[in-house]
């Protein structure tokens, strides 16, 4: 079976600093990984690798079995779907034409170019899937934060991706909205089996219950990788964090909380 993703030994240098030092990851299909650690630990950057957007400064970098430098990146592109909550747009597109933007890989709907009725019926069910039927007209600026992260999560299924990229995909949002779009990424594993998922997040409480596998990693370097369950444990969570974390694990959810002694007033 050909991984979905592979990075081998990958470093990157900016500005003569050192922002990711050596670190492997092989995702096969069908497999979810968690990408955590600390802010600025290199996450970002190693999510632009995946993305195939960032090239490594030393190392090699396979998505979906073709080398980043030796491939056309625009078609390796269409087969990554990617979530980022801060996404641009400035129209005011319904959301069926935000999700319809997914199969151009534009922000914005292109001049000149228009939806075939096979393409619109595409972007009602992946609407569908995401449980945004009834805001299937409703217009970007109105949509809540949470609204806009499942439809983007629509926009990214359309173009039926190999690989699924989340970026924080629960950045702003209450606990409510956070439920629902967990939920949202947890029916994937079933509606689209075959799909592999990096999802990159500092918040233990945000990992979906359909995670696989994780990856912790600090000062551009890995601390734990594997199978979820093994991997983020309490002592792998402290060193990543260089704090002292208790994680606790209930009903497939994750929770992490500062050990500290009974403080009496």
């Amino acid at each position: 079976m050909t991984p979905v993703l592979e990075l081998a030994d990958v470093t990157f240098r900016r500005n003569g600093k050192q922002i990711i030092d050596g670190i492997s990851l092989t995702v096969q299909p069908g497999e979810h990984w968690a990408l955590l650690g600390p802010n600025g630990a290199g996450k970002s950057t190693l999510l632009g690798f995946c993305a195939a957007v960032t090239f490594p400064t030393t190392g090699a970098v396979h998505v979906l079995g073709q080398q980043l430098g030796r491939v056309e990146l625009a078609k390796l592109r269409h087969w990554i779907g990617h979530v980022n909550p801060r996404h641009r747009l400035q129209s005011p597109l319904t959301v069926r034409e935000v999700v319809l933007t997914g199969i151009t890989a534009t922000i914005d709907l292109p001049m000149h170019w228009s939806p075939t009725a096979e393409d619109v019926q595409r972007a009602d069910a992946m609407i569908e899937t995401v449980g945004m039927s009834a805001k299937a007209d409703g217009s970007w600026p109105t949509l809540s934060q949470g609204e806009r992260g499942r439809a983007l999560i629509a926009r990214a299924l359309i173009a039926s991706p190999r690989l699924l990229l989340l970026d924080e995909p629960t950045t702003g949002l209450d606990v409510a909205a956070r439920e629902q779009l967990l939920e949202t990424v947890d029916a994937l594993d079933q509606t689209h089996p075959d799909m592999a998922s990096v999802l990159v997040t500092h918040h233990l409480e945000e990992l979906p219950t359909s995670t696989t596998h994780a990856l912790l990693i600090a000062e551009g370097r890995t601390v734990a990788s594997g199978p979820a369950r093994q991997t983020v444990t309490t002592d792998n969570v402290t060193a990543a964090f260089d704090h002292p974390i208790e994680v606790g694990y209930v009903d497939g959810r994750w929770s992490a909380r500062t050990k500290a002694n009974r403080i009496d007033l």
